[in-house]
């Protein structure tokens, strides 16, 4: 029988009285990073957001039309006051409590899981106003409705007051006055009146019904109103003024339509050479994109396609992409949702899978209508694509001249894991770090031998974090991985040398899979930052679990996917579910389908911002202490415990 000898100092034993139950709003302030993003000032300001979209859910819906926000004298409280139907006040008989006291102290509750006081919102988990609450050291309630004006307060998420009935009202509303709690933000934490004013901006063009005025008391000046009757035709041209494009036709493509999902898109092409989409899912802003973005990207490119097939424009001599549709495109998405599956309570990104085929399936006809009614227009786009197009062949012509040479001419140094694709372009070219040989293997026979080019990595590479550049290099997967880039490292980084426009790391969707990944973007942002900063690096996203139901085939990232795809199945559908253990499970033509082919595939570009050097030296350093309080927030309380750090 095998023995495991006992650290000395560890703690003994392990049993019922080492369990801890976190009650009423106890998790959130031991774990604040898991339900606002982090404690910084992004993480102050979204205490603002969660309060302010409730009071949009109510203009959404129809029950108000005015919302007023007030930023105390010393920018650490504010107000936030809607004329909508008022949060109910009346007893709930299962706790004995107000129903206002039940949504301010407890995590999901609200009305938001179903019945008929929300067609859509912003919010679904039933967190966001008892998060605000558990994170303030004073909030105060107001509440008119029922024929009185109430109130009742409340600190670090118990209540400080019964609630009272102050005076008779025939009003209806909300008001909630809160102060962010400085032992769990900075005390230098303040609200930031620029951020507010383009919070409430967007807010006021995305929703034309609605006039929000915003009053800064410590700058004495009169209420600023924010209200845009014109909505959407309003905002584009203020977008275009900030990102200084010039349109390329006069009037834009506008689609607006009520039925479910009830959705608004604008959008033009322009001069310019990126494509920028901004996207909001139920009011919020969607900034890392997601199922409703990719169901606009798909229509465009087929609109387009169809319109050039229709009217002949094909260009000789030159193959249009899709990226040479999109580029210089510039847009706004607004789409209601019954119950959207944002990606963490801090909404980024939308991640409904049947999203995209609603919104293409609702987008392209009316685009590919509105290019035959505007020929004019429609021939000004087929021009900018094909310049696109011609300049995208010419800029891979010069590439093959120039950059790949050197390449080219150090094929002989290239490590002999590596699976090099045929292409001489980097533009074209792509590279695919992989864990393992036997997923590797998979990998090389479902790439696009063309275009695709594999090197598996044997074991956890080194962290670089603290190492020197010498020491880095002395590791075999490391030294690997900068022989097949061939453009150097740290001082002698050089971009123009690039054999590949994308690398994507391919792991596993496990734990181990998530340590490697992080391992090798810490040796991107600390030795090569240029290659990140620049784009060119992507994590995959291969599907955990594979879901056949009738002669349907469904792939999902996690569980709470799965469960989406398996509660919309019909009742007499038996679906059979298989789950992945690693990428050497797939065969070659899942894998190609899920993870490779362009087409299908869904990844992340990674992106880095200032802060993020510091984030990492945090987590990967040698100083263990602010790895060890990232833990304490972000992990369960008993995983935590059980951690040896």
């Amino acid at each position: 029988m095998a023995t495991r000898k006992k650290k000395t100092g560890a703690k003994k034993g392990y049993d019922a009285e080492d369990i801890q139950v976190l009650e009423g709003l106890e998790p959130v302030r031991r774990r604040p990073g898991m339900y606002i993003g982090g404690t910084d000032i992004h993480g102050y300001h979204h205490l603002l957001r969660e309060i302010l979209d409730n009071s949009v859910d109510e203009v959404i819906n129809g029950h108000a039309s005015e919302i007023d926000v007030e930023l105390d004298e010393d920018q650490r409280g504010v107000t936030i006051r809607d004329d909508g139907r008022g949060i109910p006040v009346a007893k709930m008989r299962k706790v004995g409590k107000p129903a206002v006291e039940v949504i301010l102290t407890t995590l999901h509750a609200g009305g938001k899981f179903g019945g008929d006081g929300y067609d859509v919102s912003g919010g679904l988990h039933g967190v966001g106003s008892s998060v605000v609450n558990a994170l303030s050291e004073a909030l105060t309630v107001w509440v008119e409705r029922d024929g009185g004006q109430w109130r009742q307060s409340f600190s670090r998420g118990k209540s400080t007051s019964k609630l009272e009935k102050l005076s008779r009202s025939k009003g209806h509303g909300t008001a909630i006055h809160f102060r962010p709690d400085p032992e769990i933000f900075s005390k230098q934490a303040r609200f930031d009146p620029n951020r507010i004013r383009e919070l409430l901006e967007s807010k006021a063009y995305l929703h034309p019904a609605v006039t929000l005025r915003f009053t800064d008391r410590a700058s004495g000046v009169e209420p600023e109103v924010f209200h845009h009757p014109q909505g959407l035709k309003e905002f584009l041209p203020r977008v275009l003024k900030d990102l200084d494009k010039r349109p390329i036709h006069a009037e834009p493509f506008h689609l607006e339509r009520e039925d479910y999902p009830r959705t608004q898109l604008i959008l033009a092409w322009t001069e310019g050479t990126q494509e920028n989409l901004l996207s909001f899912a139920n009011g919020v802003r969607t900034r890392d994109g997601g199922s409703h973005e990719n169901g606009v990207k798909a229509a465009l490119v087929k609109a387009v396609r169809a319109y050039m097939a229709a009217k002949k424009r094909q260009p000789k001599g030159v193959t249009i992409t899709a990226e040479d549709i999109r580029e210089g495109v510039v847009g706004i998405l607004s789409t209601y949702i019954r119950e959207p599956q944002f990606q963490g309570q801090t909404k980024g990104r939308l991640n409904n899978p049947e999203a995209q085929s609603q919104i293409e399936n609702m987008v392209r006809p009316a685009l590919e209508q509105w290019l035959l009614n505007n020929g004019s227009v429609a021939d000004q786009i087929c021009d900018r694509v094909e310049l696109a197009a011609r300049a995208r062949e010419a800029s891979r012509a010069a590439a093959q001249q120039v950059t790949r040479k050197s390449a080219v001419s150090h094929r002989l140094n290239l490590p002999g894991k590596l699976a090099d694709c045929s292409s001489t372009n980097p533009k074209d070219s792509e590279l695919f770090i992989v864990e393992g040989d036997s997923a590797g293997g998979s990998a090389k026979s479902a790439r696009d031998r063309k275009t695709q080019a594999i090197l598996p990595l044997r074991g956890k590479v080194l962290n670089t974090m603290q190492a020197s550049l010498a020491k880095v290099l002395e590791n075999k997967e490391i030294g690997n991985i900068v022989s097949a880039l061939g453009c150097g490292i740290g001082p002698k980084l050089d971009l123009s040398r690039l054999r590949y426009d994308r690398v994507f790391l391919l792991m596993d969707a496990d734990s181990d899979g998530a340590h490697i990944a992080t391992l090798l973007l810490t040796f991107f942002v600390r030795h090569m930052p240029e290659l990140v900063k620049n784009g060119h690096v992507y994590l995959c996203q291969p599907p955990l679990f594979r879901i056949d139901a009738a002669k349907e085939t469904y792939w999902t990232l996690d569980e709470a996917e799965r469960d989406s795809v398996l509660s919309r199945l019909g009742k007499g559908v038996k679906p059979r579910v298989s789950r992945f253990k690693g990428l050497g499970e797939m065969d070659a033509r899942d894998l190609k389908a899920t993870t490779l082919d362009p087409k299908q595939r869904r990844a992340l570009q990674v992106v880095v911002d200032d802060d993020t050097p510091d984030t990492m030296q945090a987590l990967m350093g040698k100083d263990p202490a602010p790895r060890f309080r990232f833990i304490m927030e972000h992990a369960s309380a008993a995983d935590a415990e059980a951690l040896d750090v």
